[in-house]
């Protein structure tokens, strides 16, 4: 598969990154050498110096004969202008990342659709509409649907009180073998780990589970958490990603949003209905108090520095704050959100990729998602014809030992299977699955 992707970024690079377990044609184009240079002596790619909406450095890419190409440069003209042209020029996929809102609109999209581009990518409202998810259920640090709730993906922490601290997952009471909870990963410092029945669960073990949306209540009770509901939210940050937050949750909760920009202030509450927007700085301590701190659920620290919002997350968590989120640029920070004491680190740029990712898979994947400092994917596949896969059970199909079915929706029944399960036509299944199971499980299923 030739794939052709413009901008060598933190988008652009960690697309390439994840591409190079696939062995596929990777041409990477951007106008800095220095963002190139850095690219080829990591990855095993092709790069190219040059802008990508110019004619001549696409012929160069050969773009003509690309499967996809991914337009992810910071620049949203640039994006619209190399997609189109790829279109044009042969390629069979083009997808554009756009920071306009508007563009994302069902209209917008079908205008788009018809000058050549299949597919817009927003970071911004793809990190908003985490963020959402993350404050609706915010005794989880990760909550992920699949088929409309059918099936869940909740990650929760587990503290010194917990009672599965010090347990073999298989004498934990409670996680059966039909649809209830099944623990499909665990983060362990930067070691992510496939839970098997003589596994022993540790304190500030990160453990992911798959479950029913019915189940949720049953999952917190296991793990020994209390059921939180989020009223108060303070953001810190004006930015675009503070913005198109607080336009997300102003209408279900009470938003205070911090921003240190008195003009920006000005703007911002032209675009926001419901929140109330402060002036003042956000290192300002004694000002986070006074406006409210204390009584915050949840705290979500979304400035352009990384630093400060983990700080200011760790001071919202000793005023007693629940939950607390915090956006970082740098996305090796990523893994040590549960360790530092911040419940969730976000990197929208990483959302973005993850999100685009699932056009690059073979198979019929329905979905796709990858958990905060996990190196894995969660993949929804659907069996769409007749194969190996349909003909044996689960236990003479060689699945890879770095994967793990977490579940199956066939219809409407929610399925957890186990050796003796056999896969049927139109069965959509759930797989966590390390970088090595990838190549192996795209066979299975293509």
């Amino acid at each position: 598969m030739k794939i052709v992707i413009a901008g060598a970024g933190d988008v652009g690079f960690h697309l390439a990154e994840l591409l190079v377990y696939e062995n596929q044609d990777i041409v990477l184009i951007d106008s800095n050498q220095e963002v190139l240079d850095y690219a080829s002596t990591h990855l095993d790619v092709m790069t190219l110096r040059g802008d990508s909406s110019s004619i001549d450095i696409l012929e160069q890419a050969d773009v003509g004969r690309a499967n996809l190409v991914l337009a992810v440069t910071t620049s949203e003209k640039n994006n619209l202008v190399t997609a189109i042209l790829a279109k044009k020029m042969g390629a069979r996929q083009a997808i554009a990342r756009v920071t306009n809102q508007e563009y994302l609109e069902h209209d917008q999209k079908d205008l788009f659709r018809e000058l050549g581009i299949d597919s817009l990518i927003s970071p911004t409202i793809l990190a908003a509409e985490e963020i959402y998810r993350l404050i609706r259920e915010c005794t989880f640090t990760d909550h992920f649907e699949f088929e409309d709730g059918k099936i869940n993906l909740i990650g929760v922490t587990l503290d010194e009180h917990s009672p599965l601290v010090n347990k073999h997952i298989v004498d934990i009471h409670g996680i059966e073998t039909d649809v209830t909870l099944r623990p499909i990963a665990i983060l362990r410092g930067h070691r992510t780990l496939i839970p098997r029945g003589d596994t022993i669960l540790r304190r500030s073990d990160h453990i992911y589970f798959i479950t029913r949306k019915e189940n949720t209540d049953r999952l917190i009770s296991l793990v020994g958490k209390k059921k939180i509901k989020v009223k108060n939210v303070m953001i810190l940050g004006g930015t675009d990603l503070g913005i198109a937050t607080a336009k997300r949750l102003e209408d279900e909760y009470n938003v205070t949003l911090i921003e240190k920009d008195k003009e920006r202030c000005k703007r911002i509450s032209e675009r926001l209905n419901n929140s109330l927007i402060i002036n003042g700085e956000p290192s300002n301590v004694d000002l986070l108090e006074e406006e409210g701190l204390s009584r915050m659920d949840a705290f979500i620290a979304l400035s352009d520095n990384s630093e400060t919002n983990i700080i200011a997350s760790l001071t919202a968590k000793n005023h007693g704050v629940y939950k607390t989120i915090a956006q970082v640029e740098n996305k090796e920070y990523i893994h040590i959100s549960q360790n530092i004491g911040v419940d969730t680190l976000i990197n929208k740029k990483l959302i973005a990729a993850n999100n685009i990712f699932r056009f690059v898979r073979k198979g019929q994947v329905e979905a796709i998602t990858s958990l905060h400092g996990v190196d894995a994917e969660i993949i929804e596949y659907v069996v769409h014809k007749q194969n190996q896969i349909t003909k044996k059970p689960l236990k003479e199909l060689h699945f890879p030992k770095t994967a793990l079915i977490g579940g199956v929706i066939r219809g409407e029944e929610t399925l957890i299977p186990d050796g003796e399960f056999q896969l049927q036509m139109k069965d959509k299944v759930i797989i966590f699955a390390l970088p090595e199971a990838i190549i192996k499980l795209e066979k299975l299923f293509h």
